[in-house]
C-alpha cells in the first residue's frame, strides 16, 4: 500500500516525471518534498528539505563552474 504521502490519484509516480525529465537527485529531491509537504505531520520541515536539496544543487553547480572557469582560462 503507498503511504499517503506518495499517493497522487493519478496513473503516475513522481518517479516518473524525474525520469521524463532527468532530474539528478538533488532536484529529485526538491520535487519530491515540495510535493509531499502539506501531506505529512509537518509541512514546514518538508519545505525546509526542498531548500536544503536546492542549496545542494546551486552549491555543486557552482563547483562545476568554478572548475570550468579554471580549466578554460
Amino acid at each position: 500500500m503507498t503511504p499517503i504521502h506518495y499517493n497522487n490519484g493519478k496513473q503516475y509516480d513522481l518517479i516518473d516525471v524525474a525520469l521524463d525529465y532527468n532530474l539528478n537527485f538533488f532536484r529529485f529531491n526538491v520535487l519530491k518534498y515540495i510535493c509531499r509537504a502539506g501531506k505529512k505531520e509537518d509541512e514546514i520541515k518538508d519545505l525546509e528539505k526542498a531548500i536544503d536539496y536546492l542549496e545542494r544543487e546551486l552549491q555543486h553547480l557552482r563547483k562545476e563552474q568554478e572548475q570550468w572557469i579554471e580549466q578554460n582560462k
